[in-house]
């Protein structure tokens, strides 16, 4: 995201609040160091008064390959920032802009030989991260870089260690400075502090513990920037809505002052982040901050916001504010979703009506739900600036999502009640192999991987294969009409969801390719279908 103010700034940046940006990792395996740290200084590159704004990384994993990243992040932000503003640099990103900036020649010669410059630094630096990642552990030599890696001396594992505050940048600091002078943003590491007996809450822990942090034990601080939306730092602190309590905290939000050096406020922020300080105030995760006790932090939290009064505003601007990576596999995205659905297919086969003939007046309240909800959906879709394409696409990942991931999340609820099962958090990979994201460009879906979801997907789809083909049967051996059949709008809701499998059908029987369904998935399916078929017949 980037804020622009142009002629604007000097006029109001005086009354700008102060900006808090939260960036959370918890595996520089599954979330490379490399990649992490481009978000970082894209996000220090905002056009907004450095001195207003705070770059946090919480670090759910305690990596100190990810603190180097960091370490090495705050060395380039000293070129790469000036070279953004000079030049209005888009996207901010320096992996995304040297990628995209090879097919934009440049008449500047200036702009020219600067960005060669940089785009040799940015390689070196990248170069040196993805080394030292690949050799999983810091040399001595780096070591010595950095006082912060003295912490890694008594971290016994990613679970058990004590918490780690590092203050790599501090616009408090008058040596916080690019190289032409002018100040940087706040740039802090954070590994919170976790231990065997203690529960860590997933990512609702992970940021409270940022909240806590910034705020120092109060309500003062500046606001909060969550995952692709803007919050306000009191809304999340539990405090009901009032419009005048807003506007004062607003107007005091930049009387506060924190000259406290840098190494003073590590010693004294480290106890908010241990995981001892949330036992004395119960109200963190339940009242304040992100709610904790179920995986999905944010749906629950947004709730409990808006029911103190909080209103949300969707802004929807022709440039877009976040870009992000999303799953590049099916089984990516259905490890994001895990909810329940049920069959109605099975009813074509076992004759059980579940809609009015088509020839009834009774007909008309469901075709107008499928209708008036399908072609809303499709408006929205379309009015976001998406295609048919994407919007079809859309449908068929949400059936998928339904019968596999859903299904999935609610027999793991059901076990946890039953205390069973621990809550767990899946992180889903964000790098993709070459061929995987060729054959995500060409629009061929995923399906290498032998998942129990794979299983039941293929399961469904030939289910309603097969119900399809006895639903077909049932109604040509039968001598009514179409109209008059009970049985026509199933068959074609059937026919429906068998025209969204159709890649699943590919995967099984007709794909070559890497991408295809597992041998065995195919096997398992197939039996599975036959027997519910068999057994909804009997």
């Amino acid at each position: 995201m980037l804020i622009n103010f142009g002629r604007k700034r000097s006029r109001y940046e005086e009354a700008l609040p102060n900006i808090d940006i939260f960036v959370c990792t918890a595996d520089p395996m599954i979330e490379p160091p490399a990649m992490v740290i481009n978000t970082v200084l894209s996000v220090m590159a905002y056009d907004y008064p450095p001195q207003k704004l705070n770059v946090y990384l919480s670090d759910d994993g305690g990596s100190d390959l990810t603190f180097y990243a960091m370490v090495e992040a705050s060395s380039f932000s000293k070129i790469w920032l000036p070279f953004c503003k000079k030049f209005k640099v888009e996207p901010r990103s320096p992996e995304a802009y040297f990628r995209t900036a090879v097919l934009e020649p440049l008449e500047d010669p200036v702009k020219a030989k600067e960005r060669s410059s940089i785009k040799k630094s940015y390689e070196g630096m990248k170069k040196r991260i993805e080394t030292t990642t690949k050799l999983g552990r810091i040399s001595e030599e780096i070591r010595k870089q950095h006082k912060g890696f003295r912490e890694w001396n008594s971290v016994a594992s990613r679970r058990y260690h004590q918490t780690i505050l590092q203050i790599l940048v501090h616009a408090k600091d008058p040596k916080a400075v690019d190289i032409e002078g002018q100040p940087l943003p706040t740039l802090v590491y954070l590994a919170r502090e976790k231990r065997p007996q203690y529960h860590h809450n997933f990512k609702a822990g992970s940021v409270n513990a940022l909240v806590e942090i910034h705020g120092f034990d109060g309500n003062g601080g500046p606001c909060f920037i969550g995952t692709g939306c803007f919050h306000r730092r009191n809304a999340l602190c539990g405090q009901k809505y009032s419009d005048q309590e807003c506007k004062e905290n607003w107007k005091g939000w930049n009387d506060i002052k924190m000259e406290e050096t840098a190494s003073v406020l590590e010693d004294t922020s480290k106890v908010l982040a241990s995981c001892t300080y949330e036992e004395k105030y119960a109200q963190w995760g339940n009242e304040m901050g992100l709610k904790y006790g179920c995986p999905v932090e944010d749906v629950i939290t947004g709730l409990a916001i808006q029911c103190r009064g909080w209103r949300s505003i969707y802004f929807n601007p022709e440039r877009k504010g976040f870009l992000g990576l999303a799953p590049t596999t099916l089984l990516q995205t259905l490890i994001q979703h895990r909810r329940w659905s049920e069959v109605p297919s099975l009813c074509l086969l076992s004759g059980i009506p579940l809609f009015p003939k088509i020839s009834s007046a009774w007909v008309l309240p469901f075709a107008f739900v499928i209708i008036v909800h399908r072609a809303y959906s499709l408006g929205e879709f379309v009015w976001c600036g998406g295609t048919f394409q994407g919007w079809w696409n859309e449908q068929r990942m949400w059936l998928f999502k339904r019968i596999s991931s859903y299904f999935f999340a609610f027999i793991d609820n059901i076990l946890k009640l039953m205390g069973f099962t621990d809550s767990a958090f899946a992180i889903t990979a964000k790098v993709a192999e070459t061929d995987v994201s060729q054959r995500c460009e060409q629009e061929l879906m995923e399906f290498g991987a032998s998942s129990p979801m794979f299983t039941v997907i293929a399961t469904m789809a030939l289910l309603n294969a097969f119900c399809f083909v006895g639903g077909m049967k049932r109604v040509l051996m039968d001598m009514q009409s179409w109209f008059s059949n009970p049985f026509t709008l199933q068959i074609l809701l059937c026919a429906l969801l068998v025209i969204i499998s159709l890649p699943v059908y590919q995967g099984l029987f007709l794909r070559k390719d890497e991408g295809r369904m597992p041998s065995s998935v195919t096997q398992w399916s197939l039996m599975f279908a036959a027997l519910a078929c068999a057994l909804a017949c009997y």
